[in-house]
């Protein structure tokens, strides 16, 4: 088996190795420190599963897992986070995550969501199957950040982060007037005004 862990701590990468190793005794392990770094070696090497962090430098993981399944449409990739599970794993796994779970999971839990993922399947937690099974039974209101694309969604999380348009632009290839349209329409499909408020929501709800 062939594990590439993705994350831009190496620490971090040490011990999601350290945790697989442990029950994969004859796993061969690869790492990526950043976004391009991960597209690179998924596209020039042969891989059983991708271990990523949804947040990377320069391009996110959101944007990391598109490339991937792009290239590599049927590798199992496990999406890794330090933010709420139901603000991102509903978006992720609409666009081909075959997991989602926190870093604050236990190291067994890990263990038990890649072999799920290798084997075919799809990892949630416990506790986010029964809220998106609530979803289906009870009406609920979309989010306002669920109604924004993909790109937006990723503007909308860089401008609460404080960057201004030229660094957004900057990070994700953009121009600046790209970049300024991006957010024209966030703030219209959100029913804003400014970027405090922008910032104001995304901290309230925990998308940075």
């Amino acid at each position: 088996m062939r594990i590439l862990i993705t994350d831009d701590h190496a620490v971090v990468r040490q011990g999601l190795k350290q945790i697989l190793a442990e029950e994969f005794t004859s796993a061969e392990f690869g790492e990526a420190a950043t976004a391009q770094e991960a597209i690179e070696r998924v596209w020039k090497e042969n891989w059983d599963v991708v271990v990523l962090d949804i947040t990377m430098p320069g391009r996110s993981g959101l944007e990391v897992l598109k490339e991937i399944k792009k290239s590599r449409p049927k590798l199992p990739v496990l999406m890794l986070s330090m933010h709420p599970e139901d603000q991102f794993a509903v978006r992720l796994l609409k666009i081909g995550a075959s997991g989602y779970m926190t870093k604050e999971s236990a190291p067994n839990e890990l263990v038990g969501a890649v072999k799920k993922v290798i084997s075919g399947g799809r990892y949630v937690s416990a506790a986010l199957a029964e809220k998106m099974a609530s979803y289906l039974s009870i009406d609920v209101q979309t989010p306002p950040h669920e109604r924004l694309s993909d790109r937006e969604f990723l503007v909308l999380r860089q401008i609460a982060s404080g960057k201004t348009p030229t660094v957004i632009a900057k990070e994700l290839g953009l121009s600046v007037k790209t970049i300024s349209t991006y957010r024209m329409r966030i703030l219209e499909k959100m029913s804003m005004t400014n970027n405090a408020e922008l910032t104001h929501y995304a901290i309230q709800n925990q998308l940075v």
